[in-house]
């Protein structure tokens, strides 16, 4: 007994291909149109810059709190260790940074890699952040707190 199995011919084929095609690019349209773009809190503004060996770490904080943080106050801001020279890309991750309330320190918080908090006096100094890449490294002015800042 012979079986006989149905093909499809080329064109119906392809015609189901073009069908899922459009599917798929229809909900990933649907979801990028879905998106909300991010909010006024999402707004970073650099204030703290530093130089190490071959290295440049940076403090994002905030638009908000530009020349507004008080004493005592947290905030999360991004922490970047730029190590494209060495290939390895700028990362960015949150961190916890507190100034004191004297007004005199700036504590940089890397609480997702558990190491210990970073202070850097208000008007800067040389600090480590990291003991792989980020150490003696040269910090400028908190830059809500520098009166010359833009000058």
């Amino acid at each position: 007994m012979r079986r006989t199995v149905a093909v499809p011919d080329g064109y119906a084929l392809v015609r189901r291909g073009l069908v899922a095609a459009i599917s798929v690019c229809c909900i990933c349209g649907a979801t990028a149109v879905a998106a909300k773009p991010p909010g006024a809190e999402a707004v970073m503004i650099r204030m703290i810059t530093c130089d190490g060996e071959g290295v440049r770490m940076e403090v994002y904080l905030p638009l908000s709190v530009d020349r507004h943080m008080r004493g005592g106050q947290s905030v999360i801001g991004y922490y970047t260790l730029d190590l494209t020279d060495v290939n390895k890309g700028k990362p960015l991750e949150p961190v916890r940074v507190t100034l004191s309330t004297d007004q005199k320190t700036v504590t940089v918080d890397q609480y997702l890699r558990g190491l210990p908090p970073t202070r850097i006096p208000v008007t800067g100094g040389t600090v480590d952040f990291d003991q792989r890449f980020a150490k003696h490294a040269k910090c400028r002015p908190f830059q809500s707190q520098d009166p010359n800042f833009g000058n």
